[in-house]
């Protein structure tokens, strides 16, 4: 970081606070008491709090991440200022945790683009993070006491350390993003992936420049062939294999522990299992292809991006033909409603389902060609990344989305930041359109939030509508 750039983000960093406090201090007036989870997260947090650390509300489906750090963080900053137990514990206290869980993150999105994207301006990658920062989705949750800040920071954390080649530390800090959220362990295998992608495109590269081949000579779809074929022998040679268990070894480490855990707990959830069963919602990978497209706007929808959809799906019709048929049988047999999703009118998604999918039958098929250009996009903004790169984000976004039950936009949050974090930052006037569709969409959700309350008929609660 050169100084000037140092300035830029020192810029940055205190303008988000600011912001963000004045924010923080108007949503936490407007509704002091706990809402909706967190009557399940502060409470269980005031039980640390006070020291009762054998108490546990079983509805609570998380590992108590959240809840020890915060303990961590507030304790000692009472002890220190004199503060009260009722301030120290109060919700405002617990949800400010939060706040600065979302500065974490606006640090690890910036290194985390210094690290991948070495020869773009300084500008734009200032301009990139400060985008990502208010990525609508996760940054509502900075204002309210969720997992979400706190579980996303110890994954990007991970990620970098990922990159920057400590794998033990990485492993460590992915041991603290299990404690925030489960399905965590999904990232650090990730990240495993990534290292073992890099290793493995190394070894292919070497091979070609002794054959004096270029594989950048050949079309994307025969080098993808080449290099899946390439993947199937090195892995048959148990050298390759022992040579790849040591590269990634803390990784393995942690996964096989996590095993342990899932054995011992008897699934991969704790607490409550009712509403949180496993099954196999494969429409969900469709979802979050559509999420993906809304929220990057201004970077994928233009005439060129639609001329070149239709070029592609001209030159492979057998391919796209497949898709398609391949995209109805899932959502024929794999379309699952989630109780929540048509019960809760309080969440976003309830709008999404009773507004388009319930319009009409034929509607959740219809969506298949602007799914399929969803999915083209998300490939095509990933095209510098290698084949077998792509071939482990795509697994590991499988294995994030499909399992859930429930549609809700917040189980999309990382594979989506991981996926900008790696794209290619675009030009600045791009970088400004996605801001302004960002700083729309918060306006709104915020508005809703506050201004627009309502009151179920069988109780005086005050009810708002959130993400």
């Amino acid at each position: 970081m050169d100084k000037l750039e140092g300035y830029y983000f020192s810029a940055l960093f205190s303008g988000c606070f600011l912001l963000s406090s004045l924010l923080f201090s108007k949503v936490t007036r407007e509704q002091r008491d706990p809402y909706m989870d967190e009557v399940f997260h502060i409470p269980q947090a005031q039980q640390y709090c006070q020291g009762h650390f054998n108490q546990w509300d079983p509805m609570i489906t998380t590992l108590p991440g959240l809840y020890l750090t915060s303990v961590g963080i507030v304790k000692p900053a009472a002890w220190l200022f004199g503060w009260s137990e009722n301030v120290v514990c109060s919700s405002g206290m617990l949800r400010f945790i939060n706040l600065l869980f979302s500065l974490g993150n606006l640090y690890m999105f910036y290194l985390i683009l210094c690290r991948i994207h070495t020869k773009v301006s300084a500008l734009r990658r200032i301009l990139c993070t400060f985008t990502l920062y208010l990525f609508p989705t996760l940054y509502f949750f900075t204002f309210l006491y969720y997992t979400d800040p706190g579980s996303t920071f110890f994954v990007l954390f991970t990620y970098l350390m990922c990159l920057y080649g400590n794998h033990k530390s990485a492993a460590l800090l992915g041991f603290c993003a299990l404690c925030f959220r489960q399905t965590n362990i999904i990232w650090i295998v990730f990240c495993a992936g990534n290292l073992i992608a890099e290793k493995v495109m190394e070894v292919w590269r070497t091979q070609l420049k002794k054959n004096d081949e270029k594989p950048s000579s050949k079309k994307r779809s025969l080098e993808t062939v080449d290099a899946l074929k390439f993947l199937s022998r090195y892995l048959l040679s148990p050298l390759n294999i022992l040579t790849l268990a040591l590269l990634t070894w803390p990784y393995i480490l942690l996964v096989l522990c996590f095993l342990g855990f899932m054995i011992v707990n008897g699934g991969i959830v704790v607490g409550d299992r009712s509403n949180h069963e496993a099954c196999l919602h494969f429409p969900q990978l469709f979802y979050f292809f559509a999420f993906t497209l809304v929220f990057s706007f201004p970077l994928f929808t233009s005439m060129q991006k639609m001329t070149d959809f239709i070029r592609s799906v001209w030159r492979r019709p057998l391919l796209y033909g497949s898709l398609a048929c391949i995209s109805l049988f899932f959502i024929w047999k794999f379309t699952y409603v989630h109780q929540y999703l048509l019960a809760d009118n309080r969440h976003f998604p309830f709008y999404v389902w009773k507004k388009i999918f319930q319009r009409h039958e034929l509607v959740k098929y219809a969506l298949v060609p602007a799914y399929l250009f969803a999915a083209w996009s998300f490939v095509d903004a990933l095209k510098t990344k290698s084949i077998l790169w792509l071939l482990m984000f795509f697994v590991c976004i499988v294995f994030a989305t499909v399992p859930q039950k429930l549609m809700e936009f917040r189980y999309f949050i990382l594979p989506y930041l991981i996926f900008k974090l790696n794209t290619s930052i675009p030009s600045t006037s791009k970088l400004l359109l996605e801001l302004a569709l960002y700083v729309t969409v918060n306006v709104l959700t915020f508005y809703l939030f506050l201004i627009k309350t309502f009151r179920w008929p069988d109780s005086e609660e005050t009810q708002r509508f959130m993400w």
